[in-house]
């Protein structure tokens, strides 16, 4: 029976897919993928503290993956509002943050060695969302096109339906498999956001899917590898990418431009890990030239990890007193390390220099 976007795809094919998926140019762009990918694991290794990239990179892919789903915030609101914990931020902005509680949610679930479930999907939907349901129940979701509001697809319908294709997909992403995990990776993202198993968030639950899935077989430790910023620069790419598995079988296509995604994604991200602990290096000398020289490293350690540093953060860490804290804090603005800005009644120590490095 051909494929018609106007009725649900309740017959979409279980997986692995009937095809030949490790074509010679796949397999080519595998091995490019996982040069990429092993150099970022090096380099995420000679940091002094991971947790600062894992935290920055986190809320950047926060940002950039609400952002493909039109969840739009601003670079000083995100950091702003993950500095008070969501208190006074916008809702986009409370969005994203949920979606970074997500990420750390998923990379938990994994690093205790839990496998890649349905319950775990439900879970990364509920946090993203705000939401107490989960797979979808209620009939006539429809895909359309923004502009137009042509349906350009309709993804299968009925609890039962949706679960058995996510307990196939389960066993697809969890079972040993003869596959190189990143073609599997590649698959089961189409799979997933083919299914579109809930009533919102389908998008980004399924990019934490893909990190998590690098971690799970051991090609990177911690999360620093998303493709929000690949697929927003290649959006159109993507989405054809998914019509041509839906409509024609066409893999091949789908599948090099994720692994082109890991690739792309993995040199940019160790081009800004070796940025930013240039970035480190170069503040701890100066640093050194206008605080107690046994405090640097902590202080450093509380203003790269909340790039909107206030205060408080200090205390917390057993930095000091408030008074001294401050008196920290303003010392490296006078070195030119930070920059200070009040905000309502909250004093921010902003760390300009580092996001300046993420960026690059």
């Amino acid at each position: 029976m051909p494929f018609d976007r106007l009725q649900p795809y309740n017959g979409l094919p279980l997986l692995p897919p009937a095809t030949e998926l490790e074509t010679k140019a796949v397999l080519k762009q595998v091995i490019a993928a996982r040069t990429a990918l092993a150099e970022l694991k090096g380099a995420a290794h000679l940091l002094p503290n991971q947790g600062v990239l894992i935290q920055a990179i986190g809320l950047q892919e926060a940002k950039l993956s609400s952002e493909i789903e039109n969840v739009v915030t601003t670079h000083d609101d995100l950091y702003r509002g993950f500095a008070n914990d969501g208190e006074g931020a916008s809702s986009q902005t409370k969005e994203v943050l949920r979606y970074k509680d997500a990420l750390w949610q998923g990379h938990q679930w994994v690093k205790q060695g839990m496998p890649l479930t349905t319950r775990l999907f439900e879970s990364l939907y509920q946090e993203v969302k705000q939401a107490n349901d989960g797979v979808r129940r209620l009939p006539g979701t429809r895909l359309a096109n923004p502009t137009t509001g042509e349906v350009i697809y309709s993804p299968p319908e009925g609890e039962a339906v949706i679960r058995d294709k996510l307990a196939d997909l389960e066993r697809f992403i969890n079972e040993p498999s003869d596959l190189d995990p990143l073609v599997r990776m590649a698959v089961a993202h189409y799979q997933f956001e083919a299914i579109h198993p809930f009533p919102d968030g389908n998008g980004r639950v399924g990019r934490i899917l893909n990190i998590l899935q690098l971690q799970a077989e051991g090609l990177l430790d911690v999360p620093i590898l998303y493709l929000s910023r690949y697929i927003i620069d290649h959006k159109g790419d993507y989405y054809r990418g998914l019509t041509g598995v839906t409509e024609r079988s066409e893999w091949e296509p789908w599948v090099l431009y994720m692994l082109r995604g890991v690739e792309q994604m993995a040199q940019m991200t160790r081009q800004r890990i070796q940025a930013v602990m240039a970035l480190m290096q170069s503040a701890s000398l100066e640093a050194e030239k206008v605080l107690p020289k046994v405090q640097v490293p902590g202080i450093l350690e509380v203003v790269f990890r909340h790039p909107y540093c206030k205060v408080r953060f200090l205390e917390q860490a057993g930095l000091g007193s408030r008074p001294t804290c401050t008196k920290y804090l303003r010392a490296l603005v006078a070195a030119g390390l930070l920059r200070e800005q009040a905000v309502w009644r909250e004093n921010y120590f902003i760390n300009d220099a580092f996001f300046d490095a993420l960026s690059r």
